[in-house]
């Protein structure tokens, strides 16, 4: 799992980030909202873990402006603040957990894997990504890929409606380039009829039908 972690205490953000790190996630760290837009630009998160009292923004303004940009990324809040309007915009938003500080990071570990529990399919029409499998269905028949195509479609298809950084996409390429990458996505359109759709300068979305 990828966390963005948003915090201006540049103590809690480094042994935060380094906890969450030793208990198996990847994470990156921002310590104001530019940093945290810029990541969101450059990669795509399974989770974010937001502070609201940054130096430049606030981490709820922060939330709204990425959902207005199509984000719909799953997010837990860590804040002092304690107050019911604070607690009522956050859930408003759409977060999925508020953790009060101070806090022990052994919790937030736990209420991340309580709330966030791991897909064992993904479904694009009638494309069934099985997790457990490792597999491909169409109308219950396995899709057979080569390995650069079952990648691409495997990352697409869990971020379906969202927007793939490039960056992301080359890196599952035999030789990355954005020719290899684009040959590789028109095969996977035509076979399976896929809208996928190329955002200028940013990446890949795999869009419902």
């Amino acid at each position: 799992m990828k966390i963005l972690l948003l915090e201006d205490d540049k103590v809690l953000l480094e042994s935060l980030g380094e906890y969450l790190g030793s208990e198996g996630f990847e994470v990156d760290l921002a310590k104001n909202a530019n940093e945290a837009y810029e990541l969101t630009f450059k990669n795509s998160y399974d989770l974010y873990i937001f502070d609201i009292n940054l130096p430049d923004e606030n981490g709820l303004n922060v939330l709204q402006a990425l959902q207005n940009a199509h984000d719909d990324t799953p997010t837990i809040y860590i804040s002092a603040l304690t107050d019911i309007s604070t607690l009522s915009k956050a859930f408003n938003l759409g977060a999925i957990d508020y953790l009060k500080k101070p806090f022990d990071p052994e919790e937030l570990v736990l209420r991340i894997k309580s709330k966030l529990k791991p897909q064992n399919q993904f479904v694009y029409n009638d494309i069934v990504y099985d997790v457990k499998r490792d597999i491909f269905l169409q109308n219950e028949k396995i899709i057979n890929l080569g390995q650069v195509q079952s990648a691409l479609l495997k990352k697409l298809i869990k971020n379906k409606n969202k927007i793939v950084p490039t960056n992301e996409l080359l890196d599952l390429l035999d030789t990355p380039n954005n020719n290899a990458l684009r040959v590789n996505i028109a095969k996977l359109k035509n076979k399976l009829n896929l809208k996928i759709k190329n955002i200028r300068s940013q990446g890949y979305m795999l869009e419902e039908i």
